[in-house]
């Protein structure tokens, strides 16, 4: 295994981080504030917010580049034997909340782990990716985003994009509810088979496509009327956001179990949520129509 240039890694994080946040800056008007913080047992980080801005309710990018002397379980998925060793992380998170109904949140994250042990080469590996979820879909913003996706990842291998794509499917699928979490994108783990080269520049390529992939769709949907029907669906639909995040997603258990930043970890959640027992929306609304149409899984290129 090629041996990692873990600076070049961190140098283009906070890159990717500052670049995101202009671009968004620039759409919502608002700046973000910037919040740097340090981890008692080993590194820290720079948490980027904006809260009521006049696009974004609620949106955080965070770079973290963090060290421990035990890997968490919930990073070890996948290579259960290295769990437990001394380790190094990096990544950048990010999670927008739009206001209006209309215009869907997104998330994207893109990380690199490497663990050391005694008598032990180092064992590292990229992860990441980018998903969308609607709370009122639009064909042409799925597709789009999807779009940007695999091209994104086609440089790199004619199958990585259906790979991504139905990892991330399966990924950020509430399992207790039995639907999809949004309409997806791409997601990866684990990835370091074509060494560190190839797998650091797959990665740049993802992280580098957010904003194409995000903006268009934005600043298609920021300006769209709506009404208190839907903010109230927004707020439903966002507890699926909450309940995932907490329950499942291995990101937010890592940060806790490994003693990170909690206000950083959990900017990820939405400001206004609400939940209702057994609700189900009306056959032939608009709401039913992203249970029907949107949520589940799909080919999004061939739509």
């Amino acid at each position: 295994m090629s041996a990692p240039n873990i600076q070049a890694v961190k140098t283009w994080l906070l890159s990717l981080q500052a670049n995101i946040v202009a671009a968004v800056e620039a759409v919502d008007g608002k700046e973000f504030i910037k919040d740097s913080w340090e981890r008692p047992e080993g590194g820290g980080g720079i948490s980027r917010l904006i809260e009521e801005g006049n696009v974004l309710e609620r949106g955080g990018v965070g770079f973290s580049h963090v060290t421990g002397s035990s890997l968490p379980p919930s990073a070890a998925a996948n290579r259960p034997e290295v769990a437990g060793r001394p380790w190094e992380a990096m990544g950048v998170s990010l999670v927008f909340h739009p206001r209006n109904p209309y215009a869907p949140t997104v998330h994207m994250n893109v990380r690199f782990f490497t663990t050391t042990g005694p008598s032990k080469d180092p064992v590292w590996w990229f992860g990441g990716g980018m998903d969308l979820t609607p709370y009122y879909g639009f064909t042409e913003d799925a597709k789009h985003f999807h779009q940007t996706c695999h091209d994104a990842l086609t440089p790199f291998g004619a199958d990585l994009h259906s790979q991504f794509k139905q990892w991330c499917d399966e990924y950020f699928y509430l399992k207790h509810r039995k639907e999809a979490r949004g309409v997806g994108g791409v997601f990866f783990d684990d990835f370091n088979a074509p060494g560190f080269d190839q797998s650091f520049a797959m990665t740049q390529n993802v992280g580098n496509h957010f904003i194409d992939a995000y903006l268009p769709i934005l600043k298609r949907r920021k300006d769209t009327p709506y009404g208190e029907r839907e903010r109230d669906f927004q707020a439903y639909r966002r507890g699926r956001y909450v309940e995932f995040n907490l329950v499942f997603d291995r990101g937010t258990l890592f940060g806790l179990q490994s003693g990170g930043r909690t206000e950083s970890i959990l900017m990820s959640l939405p400001p206004i949520v609400k939940w209702r027992y057994d609700w189900k929306p009306e056959v032939g609304t608009p709401e039913a129509a992203l249970y029907t149409d949107f949520l589940p899984h799909r080919d999004w290129l061939a739509a």
